[in-house]
């Protein structure tokens, strides 16, 4: 089209509404969130919550890069594994308090995420997904042999510490406030990142790349950005599971995990905002009270998958917002 101009086609996005790029539907829903994090820990499990909301943080990270950017990751479970691995050891070893170890896993998966993203952005589709699968199995069989990972024993008896050195976080709703206080912050940083000039760009790669490179954007600079912020945002998610159970394992890092973030990701809603966070509370709800079937539940959740595939193509948020006629 004639006369088009970079500004011009970032800002072709649909109008935003509300606080911090929040549409009028988006803020109803972001109040519900926030409302049910301040009261669920006094009538649900806090330990289940925080599990939760580690691998809702998680897979918001990763439908930061499938969902706006159009990456598909079968490594991400080796920022999140890292990243609980990191800040596991910094706790442990170094004694440093929770806050430090968790910033700490985030700028080790940050690095790692600049590395691999560097490698695998050079590739598309199912190309990229493989380098990243090959990349991330590369880090497991790394914390199969480090001595700092335990090995196949782990990081065990990781302290929760003190927050800033002066609030305790052995109580289980002292730690599940500090956990609730991340995802949030996590959660608006993503919001904000996607709805900046920054996040339209990524968009528009996502939707026509050659058109967005014609227009003079360096979409590989975009890309690998949005994947060091992913692998950042990651890392963070599993150093707050470390700190919470106080282990870091082969399991957070192993390639299951990277499929279970998918599964996630698109149950919920992929390229929606509170996609992720539905379809991990889904995910880990299902883990959690269907325990008792053993191998069956990967079985069920499978059954699920399916479903969703064929008759909830959008997920279940994107379906929601479908019926509603509005944007989640």
């Amino acid at each position: 089209m004639a006369g088009v101009t970079k500004a011009d086609y970032v800002s072709a996005a649909p109008e935003l509404r509300g606080f911090w790029g929040f549409t009028r539907a988006q803020t109803m829903a972001f109040l519900v969130m926030v409302a049910f994090l301040v009261v669920a820990p006094f009538f649900l499990y806090p330990i289940f919550l925080m599990k939760v909301l580690c691998f809702a943080l998680f897979a918001c990270a990763f439908n930061l890069l499938i969902g706006y950017v159009g990456l598909l990751s079968f490594g991400h479970a080796a920022y999140f594994g890292m990243g609980g691995y990191i800040a596991g050891y910094t706790a442990k070893a170094w004694g440093m308090t929770p806050e430090v170890s968790i910033i700490f896993a985030g700028v080790v998966a940050a690095g790692l995420g600049g590395a691999f993203g560097w490698l695998a952005i050079r590739r598309s589709g199912i190309y990229f997904a493989m380098i990243t699968l090959a990349l991330a199995q590369m880090i497991y069989f790394f914390c199969v042999q480090a001595p700092f990972t335990g090995g196949e024993d782990g990081i065990q008896s990781i302290p929760r510490g003190s927050l800033f050195g002066v609030i305790p976080l052995g109580a289980d709703r002292a730690m599940y406030w500090l956990v609730a206080v991340i995802f949030v912050a996590g959660f608006l940083a993503i919001h904000r990142i996607v709805h900046s000039p920054f996040g339209q760009v990524m968009t528009a790669i996502r939707d026509n790349e050659p058109r967005a490179i014609s227009l003079g954007y360096k979409s590989e600079d975009y890309k690998l950005l949005a994947f060091v912020l992913s692998a950042a945002l990651a890392g963070v998610a599993g150093g707050m599971k470390s700190l919470v159970f106080g282990i870091a394992t082969l399991t957070d890092v192993h390639w299951t995990m990277s499929g279970e973030v998918v599964l996630m990701t698109l149950l919920g809603g992929l390229g929606t905002v509170f996609g992720p966070l539905v379809g991990a509370a889904v995910i880990i709800t299902m883990q959690n009270y269907l325990a008792e079937f053993g191998a069956w539940v990967t079985v069920i959740q499978g059954g699920i998958f399916v479903v969703c595939v064929l008759a909830f193509r959008a997920g279940i948020v994107g379906e929601l917002a479908r019926l509603l006629k509005v944007k989640l």
